[in-house]
């Protein structure tokens, strides 16, 4: 019987071993959580109201009289993000969760289609 009892033992490790790697991959994948921007700006309606992460490079980074707004582009599209905290540098790579807003949608195209930062995650 001791054969067999180490032949379990070792399917045991090995099967752990692959689930430890497997946590290990998806904690190293950068996107996991992470909502595309082409989602947002395909089906705005479905995201209105909505809390989403957000992470890709911050440009068009502006400020104009009190209102603080930057695009987010990642490798799907591009979105308004308005901020009441710090702007990032131009280019800088940020993530952060926010909330999806327009000023209006029409036959499910949004007018004023930006995200509203809650918070930066970097």
């Amino acid at each position: 019987m001791r054969p067999d009892n180490h032949h379990a033992s070792r399917v045991r490790r090995c099967a752990f071993l692959a689930l430890l790697a497997g946590a290990l991959a998806l904690a190293g994948c950068d996107y996991f959580g992470y909502t595309p921007i082409k989602e947002i700006t395909a089906s705005p309606a479905q995201f209105e109201g909505k809390e989403v992460k957000l992470k890709g490079k911050a440009i068009g980074v502006t400020k104009f009289l009190g209102l603080r707004s930057y695009t987010v582009r990642d490798e799907t599209g591009e979105i308004s993000v308005v901020t009441q905290g710090a702007l990032p540098a131009e280019n800088s790579e940020v993530a952060l969760k926010g909330t999806v807003k327009s000023a209006m949608i029409v036959s499910g195209k949004s007018v004023g289609l930006r995200v509203e930062e809650t918070q930066r995650l970097r």
